[in-house]
């Protein structure tokens, strides 16, 4: 039987970069539009770096570059590394995705840069180099286009209180507004500011539906570039005002007025409350229900989106468990101190990792302190999904899939028309309502040199070779690991293996590796056989999945089919979680062979636990050292020779058994490794492992939750969990009398103890006060605002009647 597919996780402690350049000797041939090619006497192929068969001219034509990343809304000069110009008059042409080019130069140091454009998409983004403006481009290489939001504050220009700039021509909120930069990062005397407005046209999900930023005007120009520029804004003239979206460039004066892909500085998108007509700052609260409203006739008018979501965990612990498809919401972050501005009540949020299949939305799940789902029927301060995934969906470009874009038009500025600059909120809600957990079902899985399948039979495996951990016929998944021979801390080998790499693909995806490095402690990942680094950006959009690395050096490989990899360093070796079951509650057929057949208990010969050795033909393990093609790819995948040792062979000697007994308690891998290796630090090392696992485990022990309940009209209810053994009890307004049961409990099945009863004229009873959490549904109105809202995560309108302080903006 196949494993179903469920997701997984990724930590990795470093990255380090390839080994120097040591070209082949007599190497004749050039790497000149050859870059990744590794026939002929010399190779052009990232592998050949260790494998001393490269071509000479290689660093001339396969392209390292500094930076390598920055913003997908383009202007970031990057250097070319290695590769030296003598002839600065001669014109660099850029060309990315064989489309789109932009114009490079020569410095005085004869070092060659080229200028990224403005992209609709993130990801890896190939490009050519052209030393003859333009008729031939023989040099390669690759940019990183980024999100937005994940670009470093210091790349873009500052709106100072970007709460103001949004709510301004809201009563109290006039005055100037300033801009800052970093002028280093902009090499001119005199500047000039630009603003850009993004909007998308056409008929929502049809052909013609399209994605555009467009130039609208300057603000100021050949302004000497101090890094500071503060103005009164003005409103726009009328055939500008249509344009409610944008952003800042700032660019050397001497371009031309919108002169596009040019080196520039751009502020964060954001809303244009600041440049809007004279009807808005005549009545903001009028004009923003007008737009509400013409919102809500839209949404009314276009496909249901929430019915293919995927449902939130149902608790706090599931949902930071469950990192293969859903990841932290970095404006709601509890590593981070649950700063949760514009989720009051929440500690933690997190996202969807994948946008849905037909419409490429997004879910957004919540949760308060002790765990609990926090939903918008309950609070403001719930969560809600999105029409346009916040980080888009591939291969993006279009409507509704451009990165940060997409969402911000068809969700983050209808919430300032609906909840911020009018008090609409409810017409937002009711189209936004958060998702329950009803048909959640969380994931499991554990590694390498032990294993726990989904279903939770344990056994050690201890082959030596390349083998096949997984392969998953519906998505043509695969997941291949290679094993060696174990060597203690003190230097002695045993009869021992343990995992030294760990590869995957899906369908036609990248090939994501994880390895072992040269050094002690030290992981490498690569990428379609490169070493990858992860110096200037730690999440990466690749094709087919995504790549995280998160504080702590931990990194997660999500896949489009929801699956994902977890891995981290323990002790000498990987351990890896993984889909290591079939997941239908019967360990009896965990080890299943190719054919399909399960055995129904764990075999004596290691290479029938696996579905089988890896085969050349059909490897994704990387080859890039002297020792791996002698080792690995010249030989057998499965070592005949070795013999391993297995649980019943092991024993320890008095010393040992008493130690490992203070160290391992019960954990039986912990003292198999004790006894296997004579190694404390070995054995404590999958101590630790099985205990992150058992942690894993507990935090995904499936939960039943009974939806949620309403309150009675003409009353309210206590208590917004809805989980089993939860209950809810109901009290009636003032005038109103309660029929029915007063509470009501989530049930075993799934069901609710009693209907919610109903509240009719009659006796008075006693008014009962909100849930802590809703005491204060509007903290962040009483407070200063804070100098950079998300728009993923958006602030609550703040009710006209509450007292304001002079710095606070108005609703």
């Amino acid at each position: 039987m196949k494993p179903t597919l469920l997701p997984w996780a990724l930590l990795l402690l470093a990255t380090v970069p390839g080994p120097g350049l040591r070209p082949a000797a007599g190497a004749q041939l050039s790497c000149s539009q050859r870059c990744g090619d590794q026939s002929g006497p010399c190779s052009c192929h990232p592998t050949c770096f260790g494998l001393a068969s490269c071509c000479v001219d290689i660093r001339d034509f396969c392209l390292e570059i500094s930076p390598y990343s920055g913003s997908m809304m383009g202007g970031k000069d990057f250097v070319v590394r290695h590769l030296n110009w003598s002839n600065p008059a001669d014109s660099v042409i850029c060309s990315f995705k064989e489309s789109i080019q932009t114009h490079g130069y020569v410095d005085a140091s004869g070092r060659v840069h080229c200028v990224s454009p403005l992209l609709y998409e993130s990801g890896r983004i190939p490009f050519t180099l052209s030393m003859n403006n333009g008729r031939s481009f023989p040099r390669s290489g690759t940019w990183l286009s980024v999100h937005p939001s994940k670009v470093s504050d210091s790349e873009k220009s500052q709106l100072v209180n970007e709460t103001r700039w949004q709510y301004y021509g809201t009563p109290g909120t006039q005055g100037n507004l300033t801009l800052t930069w970093n002028t280093s990062a902009l090499p001119s005397d005199t500047v000039t500011i630009e603003l850009w407005g993004y909007e998308e046209t056409g008929k929502p999900y049809s052909q013609q539906w399209a994605a555009a930023w467009s130039y609208l005007y300057s603000l100021a120009t050949n302004i000497h570039n101090s890094g500071s520029f503060t103005f009164t804004p003005k409103p726009a003239p009328q055939n500008f005002q249509r344009w409610e979206v944008g952003s800042l460039r700032i660019v050397d004066s001497r371009h031309s007025a919108g002169k596009p892909d040019v080196q520039a500085i751009w502020s964060n998108e954001h809303a244009l409350a600041w440049h809007l007509g004279e009807d808005f700052r005549m009545d903001p609260v009028a004009w923003a229900r007008n737009q509400c409203l013409a919102w809500e006739e839209l949404e009314d008018q276009l496909p249901t989106f929430l019915e293919e979501l995927p449902d939130c965990p149902c608790t706090l612990a599931q949902a930071r468990a469950d990192s293969g498809r859903f990841h932290t919401d970095y404006g709601c972050d509890l590593e981070q101190g649950s700063v949760c501005t514009y989720h009051p009540g929440a500690v933690h949020c997190v996202r969807s990792v994948q946008a849905s299949p037909r419409y490429y939305s997004g879910q957004q799940c919540c949760y308060t302190a002790d765990g609990t789902q926090l939903l918008t029927a309950d609070s403001t301060g719930g969560s809600t999904p999105d029409r346009g995934h916040d980080w888009g969906s591939p291969p993006y470009r279009v409507p509704p899939r451009v990165p940060g874009l997409s969402h911000w038009i068809y969700d983050v500025i209808s919430f300032y028309h609906c909840c911020l600059w009018a008090p609409e909120c409810f017409r937002y809600m009711n189209r936004r309502p958060s998702s329950d957990c009803r048909s959640y079902r969380p994931p499991s899985a554990f590694g390498d040199p032990h294993f726990v399948t989904f279903d939770g039979t344990n056994f050690t495996f201890n082959g030596r070779g390349e083998y096949v951990l997984l392969e998953a016929a519906l998505t043509d998944l695969r997941v291949q690991a290679r094993t060696q021979t174990r060597v203690t801390p003190e230097g002695s080998q045993d009869r021992g293996t343990g995992l030294t790499a760990v590869a995957v693909q899906e369908a036609n995806s990248d090939v994501v590796e994880v390895r072992l490095g040269d050094g002690a402690g030290v992981l490498q990942v690569l990428l379609n056989q490169e070493v990858l680094s992860f110096a200037e950006q730690r999440w990466m959009d690749l094709k087919g999945m995504f790549l995280s690395v998160a504080a702590g050096n931990r990194v997660s490989v999500m896949l489009t089919s929801e699956a994902g990899l977890e891995i981290s360093l323990q002790g000498p070796f990987l351990s890896v979680a993984g889909l290591l079951g079939t997941f239908n509650n019967d360990p009896t057929d965990d080890f299943t062979l190719r054919s399909g057949s399960p055995q129904t208990l764990p075999p004596a010969s290691p290479d029938a636990v696996f579905p089988g050795a890896v085969q050349n033909a059909s490897s994704l393990l990387t080859y890039d050292s002297k020792f791996l093609v002698e080792n690995f790819k010249e030989r057998p995948k499965h070592d005949p020779t070795f013999l391993p040792l297995f649980p019943e062979e092991s024993s320890a000697s008095p010393s040992q058994a008493s130690a490992a007994a203070d160290l391992c308690g019960d954990d039986s891998f912990c003292k198999f490794d004790v006894a296997a290796t004579g190694s404390l630090s070995v054995g404590n090392a999958s101590r630790v492992a099985h205990m992150q696992h058992r942690l894993r485990v507990q935090s995904l022990q499936p939960v039943v939750s009974c939806g949620w309940l309403a309150p009675p009209a003409n009353g309210h209810k206590q208590g917004e969990r809805y989980l089993v053994g939860s209950t809810v009890r109901f009290r009636c307004n003032n005038g109103y009398s309660l029929a029915g049961a007063d509470a009501s409990t989530c049930q075993a099945d799934g069901t609710w103890s009693w209907p919610t009863p109903t509240c009719q004229p009659g006796e008075n009873t006693p008014p009962t006060r909100s849930p802590a959490h809703k005491s204060l549904p509007y903290p962040h109105c009483l407070a200063p605002p804070i100098s950079r809202p998300s728009p993923a995560h958006r602030p609550l309108a703040c009710p006209r009647t509450l007292p304001r302080p002079a710095h606070a903006p108005a609703p």
